[in-house]
């Protein structure tokens, strides 16, 4: 049996009785280098001995493995699109109950989120400034110097501006051009800001990630080196003045999310739930199978690439999204794991796709090139990288009756792929309807989305289990009740 590839070591420690300092990272741009800065921070951070609990904002997977990574412990998502806000305030605190600094790096640009006539007072719900908020914490704002000078402060400035219930503490110039370049640009903007420049990163592929279609190549294919991302933090950027910018974090109350008491440990009250942890499927939200597991699910890993049956003992089987496209050809030789999930399926075990498990769970996948390869077969649908375009954004949808939902309750979700489904869905038997008032484009609304058949869903949609208290409680409900599990 194969678990995850690249599993993060335990917690170092923490700061005892204090509470831990919390700071984003947020950058002006998508691209600006943010997880560049976030990661090296973390990693020197960690190799001088403090525990760093780091965070993506927003719904990104890829992101996340190289934060954990980099800080030598998981990395969460804090969405406060997809996940109410008191849920994220407690998501945070919680994770940071034993670390020194509590780092988030951002999404896109500072103010970037879910904007439109839906998106509140702010129009930014969902990014780096909505935390920041929530939070209560400070901003390192990290801007690309390449290519300017003096002008730079002007850029941060406006960002400064733009929102005073937003607060930058400093700033992190990247790709600076030299160390006179640097000082041009850092003169600049303390003199209109005021603000602390903490950091002049020249270009450094060294540390640079490998990039796909959907962004960074993962930590699960290709990982960073914290020493040398640690070094690069060590010489550019001054890691005790960034220190000082954190403030202590506030924890939030509960909100009811995780039971009082998990849920029973021993005799038939666990249930068995096999879930696919390998190259090609790792895209899993850390506090949804925290959540599967306080109530009640047993997580069992297996590899569709390399193991031939599923875990002894399963009585559901959770396929997450990731790469099936890249490993298409090794997916589609294994095929005594297609027959041990067509088998499951027809004992009516539960089995629940998102995306790359969409993909695998159909009867073929075509590759950018052209080539059809067999899937596992156990839905009637079929995906291809042909044609396709890019799939992005928030969804809302309403359930046609899944292991998550019953019919016509809503749950919030998120899109993210370059495949299709040549094959399906239809209305009689798609998952989810995608909800008029959602976040969807017009043309998108009520479109049908996903494909059920029997006890087996697959869907496009990427859901975050603390998106409503009841989503855990009930995929683990349905495995139980499909395999009669008292």
């Amino acid at each position: 049996m194969s678990a995850n590839p690249h599993p993060s070591p335990p917690p170092r420690g923490g700061r005892g009785s204090a509470p831990a300092l919390g700071l984003i990272v947020a950058g002006t741009h998508s691209g600006v280098g943010k997880t560049t800065v976030t990661s090296s921070i973390a990693a020197a951070l960690a190799a001088r001995g403090l525990a760093v609990q780091p965070y993506k904002a927003g719904p990104d997977y890829i992101d996340p493995g190289h934060l954990g990574r980099a800080a030598g412990r998981v990395a969460r998502n804090l969405d406060t699109w997809m996940v109410p806000p008191p849920v994220v305030a407690e998501l945070f605190g919680r994770a940071a109950r034993d670390a020194d600094l509590a780092l988030i790096e951002g999404v896109m640009g500072l103010f970037d989120g879910r904007s439109g006539p839906a998106g509140g007072v702010t129009g930014d719900e969902g990014s780096a400034a909505d935390l920041a908020r929530l939070l209560g914490l400070p901003v390192l704002l990290v801007v690309d110097a390449s290519a300017v000078a003096r002008s730079i402060a002007a850029t941060v400035l406006g960002f400064q501006s733009f929102d005073a219930s937003v607060r930058i503490a400093g700033v992190v110039l990247n790709r600076v051009g030299s160390a006179r370049h640097a000082a041009l640009c850092r003169d600049a903007i303390v003199q209109a800001t005021g603000l602390p420049v903490v950091g002049a990163l020249p270009r450094a592929p060294e540390v640079a990630w490998p990039e796909r279609h959907l962004g960074l190549v993962p930590d699960a294919e290709a990982a960073g080196d914290p020493a040398r991302l640690a070094a690069f933090a060590e010489a550019h950027i001054d890691l005790d003045a960034v220190l000082r910018l954190a403030v202590p974090v506030v924890e939030a109350p509960a909100t009811g999310l995780f039971p009082e008491q998990r849920a029973t440990t021993t005799g038939t009250g666990r249930v068995p739930i096999a879930i696919a942890r390998d190259r090609a499927f790792h895209f899993y939200y850390p506090e949804s199978l925290e959540l599967l597991e306080a109530w009640g699910a047993d997580l069992l890993p297996f590899s569709p690439l390399e193991d031939r049956a599923l875990p002894d003992g399963a009585r559901g089987v959770l396929l997450g999204g990731g790469f099936p496209e890249v490993f298409a050809r090794e997916l589609a030789a294994n095929t005594a794991m297609h027959g041990a999930l067509r088998d499951a399926g027809a004992r009516g075990v539960t089995i629940y796709g998102e995306c790359g498990g969409l993909m695998y769970l159909g009867r073929s996948l075509t590759d950018a090139e052209g080539a059809r390869h067999a899937m596992a077969g156990v839905l009637p649908c079929a995906s291809t990288m042909q044609g396709a375009r890019l799939a992005l954004g928030y969804r809302e949808a309403e359930s046609c009756g899944t292991p998550l939902l019953p019919r016509g309750e809503r749950m919030r979700g998120h899109e993210f792929h370059y495949s299709a489904l040549v094959e399906g869905p239809d209305a009689a038997t798609a998952a989810y309807r995608i909800a008029r008032d959602g976040d969807a484009p017009s043309f998108e609304a009520g479109r049908v989305e996903g494909v059920r058949a029997g006890s087996a869903t697959g869907t496009y949609l990427h859901t975050h289990l603390a998106a409503r208290p009841d989503l855990a409680r009930n995929l683990v409900a349905a495995a139980r009740a499909s395999a009669g599990v008292a």
